[in-house]
């Protein structure tokens, strides 16, 4: 199982990204996928969930309304369009599977949100 994570970078506040996650190494298609991200400092958290078939998501309070999960089960990608960026945004973000009661993580991606 491989997550690799791209699109982090420096936005100011008020912008926008968009994080990809890439996998491979299962049926991507047969699992739910989910983001998370840590804070220096703080505790790992969760962001966003989707289910296998993408019908199905939910979010961290913190940022309903401005992110949104996807996932595209042809590209074996699952993507978080982030809006409305703040600073308190600013964290690793890590692309996440569970699988046979094991979990896995891709190498995370920095989404860093400062003027």
């Amino acid at each position: 199982v491989q997550l690799v994570e791209s699109g982090g970078g420096l936005v100011r506040p008020g912008g926008s990204l968009r994080l990809s996650c890439a996998a491979s190494g299962f049926t991507f298609s047969s699992y739910a996928m989910s983001w998370y991200r840590q804070a220096p400092g703080s505790e790992r958290e969760l962001v966003a969930s989707i289910s296998s078939a993408g019908g199905s998501t939910n979010y961290a309070n913190s940022v309903k309304g401005r992110f949104t999960i996807s996932r595209d089960n042809t590209k074996n990608t699952v993507y978080l369009q982030m809006n409305s960026l703040k600073p308190e945004d600013t964290a690793v973000y890590y692309c996440y599977t569970w699988i046979g009661r094991v979990n896995y993580w891709g190498q995370g991606t920095q989404v860093t949100v400062s003027s």
